[in-house]
């Protein structure tokens, strides 16, 4: 199952884990996008965070594929 661990850029030890099977990442415009895959409703947004509070995203699951990078 994707899982990726969003490593804030100011709040220290308070990092977020989102975990989910239809789970992709995208950097678009600024902002992180954790998007569903799910065949009923493509690419619906289901959290956006603002690029600028956000150190890292890495992916943790045991399939460990890149996320994809920021631009």
């Amino acid at each position: 199952m994707p899982a990726y661990l969003v490593i804030h850029a100011e709040r220290q030890r308070d990092d977020t884990l989102i975990e989910d099977p239809n789970l992709t990442v995208e950097f678009e415009s600024g902002w992180v996008l954790f998007k569903d895959r799910d065949l009923m409703k493509p690419n619906r947004v289901a959290i956006a965070i603002p690029a600028a509070q956000v150190r890292r995203v890495e992916r943790v699951d045991d399939q460990q594929e890149p996320a994809p990078q920021k631009e």
